[in-house]
């Protein structure tokens, strides 16, 4: 079974904690972003003056491959309109690095395509709707369909997908796209684009836009179509489980999150600065942080109905949603169906 992105298996996990090694690293190069999404993990997307230079970015990267990682995950803000991308692009492949990059698509054009098509760019395009109303809500931006859609059109003209091309489909599930999704699964399956569904984390922007909630009675019924979809049709098979589709999440025993200002997270939804790689090493934070050496020893430490879940060995719910909304990051995953407590069930 691969876990995390379709990319690490459970023997490498246990292998990369017994080292106290990284398989990846997720960064961002600045928070600038022209779409202004509703369920946005960072609620101020105009920039900081004091991001990470591209010398901090290279270095922090270069310490995450020292500690093992073989793959960067580049967030946003936007990454296509960072002005120095396709420079970070190519020394990320000099480096042997895998990359995977998540977009909205606005600066990808044929010279950017170009450019991801070489260094084998995983390219993750967000996009929650073929609705083109339902879309450019979402985005907070009108036009934002069509910037997607040109995108991914301009990707296509350099071979995405294929087996060397990895493309994926980034999508939230909210209330205005779920009766939608079961399409738009199948859709991506037959063209044979990856499908990266994802329950929403209860925060920052979302925490305003309580319009977007779904019932965790409705995830449960979403992930189990899926599921048999996937089965029927095309011949994968996956129990269903939160928070992603097909998938498992168990990132914090393998990755973690530099933000452009140069703080480290265990995850996006886990917003606790463990410290500053302008203070110390990447290494010596990890090393010494209470909260990642917890959610590494998770089947211990965890608590609640997670603790006892019949699927606790290797899922540990969303340690996002359990920080946001219980502000105890141990907690059980109040959006799990399984969790008795589950809000909204």
């Amino acid at each position: 079974m691969q876990i995390y992105n379709l990319e690490f298996t459970e023997q490498e996990i246990r292998d990369a904690v017994a080292a106290g090694k990284l398989l990846s690293m997720e960064i961002e190069f600045s928070r600038l972003c022209n779409f202004r999404c509703s369920y946005c993990y960072v609620p101020n997307r105009s920039g900081e003056s004091n991001e990470l230079s591209r010398e901090e970015i290279k270095d922090v990267i270069l310490q995450a491959k020292g500690l093992g990682a073989r793959k960067i995950i580049i967030l946003g803000g936007e990454p296509s309109i960072y002005p120095h991308l396709v420079e970070m692009l190519r020394f990320l492949g000099r480096e042997g690095l895998e990359i995977e990059m998540f977009t909205n698509g606005s600066g990808i054009d044929a010279n950017l395509a170009a450019v991801l098509a070489e260094e084998r760019v995983r390219v993750v395009l967000k996009l929650n709707s073929r609705d083109e109303a339902i879309q450019d809500r979402l985005a907070g931006k009108n036009g934002a369909f069509q910037i997607i859609h040109r995108a991914l059109a301009t990707l296509r003209q350099v071979g995405y997908p294929s087996p060397e091309q990895f493309l994926a489909i980034s999508t939230v599930i909210c209330r205005q796209n779920i009766a939608e999704l079961p399409a738009m699964w199948q859709w991506l399956r037959q063209e044979n684009i990856e499908p990266y569904f994802e329950v929403i984390t209860p925060q920052a922007n979302a925490l305003d836009n309580m319009w977007l909630s779904v019932t965790s009675s409705e995830l449960k019924e979403l992930f189990t179509r899926l599921s048999a979809m996937d089965r029927e049709q095309f011949g994968r098979n996956w129990e269903p489980q939160p928070p992603l589709v097909g998938n498992k999440c168990m990132r914090h025993q393998v990755s973690c999150v530099v933000t452009a200002t140069g703080e480290v997270f265990p995850c996006v939804g886990v917003t606790i600065v463990l410290d500053n790689i302008r203070n110390h090493s990447l290494a010596h934070i990890l090393k010494h942080s209470e909260v990642v050496n917890n959610l590494k020893n998770y089947r211990q430490m965890i608590k609640g109905a997670c603790r006892t879940c019949e699927k606790a060995e290797e899922c540990y719910g969303c340690r996002g949603a359990a920080y946001q909304m219980t502000g105890d990051y141990l907690a059980s995953d109040p959006t799990c169906w399984r969790n008795a407590s589950g809000v909204g069930s």
